[in-house]
């Protein structure tokens, strides 16, 4: 298992500037950013057991994070 933070700009370094740009003028992805983002705080945290929590719980947060990742790709690959 991945200690890493998976942050956006890690994830999508090529695309720093359309994500800057689409979280200023579509609301749409800039809550999916937000949304990634927190989701993320929660599941790295648990991964370096600063805030551990039940291992499904933590499984389930990864795949929401794959999926909100997924869903910000597919805006990201239209740009």
């Amino acid at each position: 298992m991945s200690h890493t933070p998976h942050e956006l700009a890690e994830e999508f370094p090529d695309k720093l500037d359309v994500m800057s740009q689409l979280k200023q003028t579509d609301a749409h992805f800039a809550r999916l950013a937000d949304e990634y983002h927190e989701v993320n705080r929660v599941v790295h945290r648990a991964e370096t057991n600063v805030e551990p929590m039940e291992e499904l719980a933590e499984v389930e947060l990864r795949k929401k994070r794959a999926a909100l990742k997924d869903e910000i790709w597919a805006i990201l690959s239209k740009r």
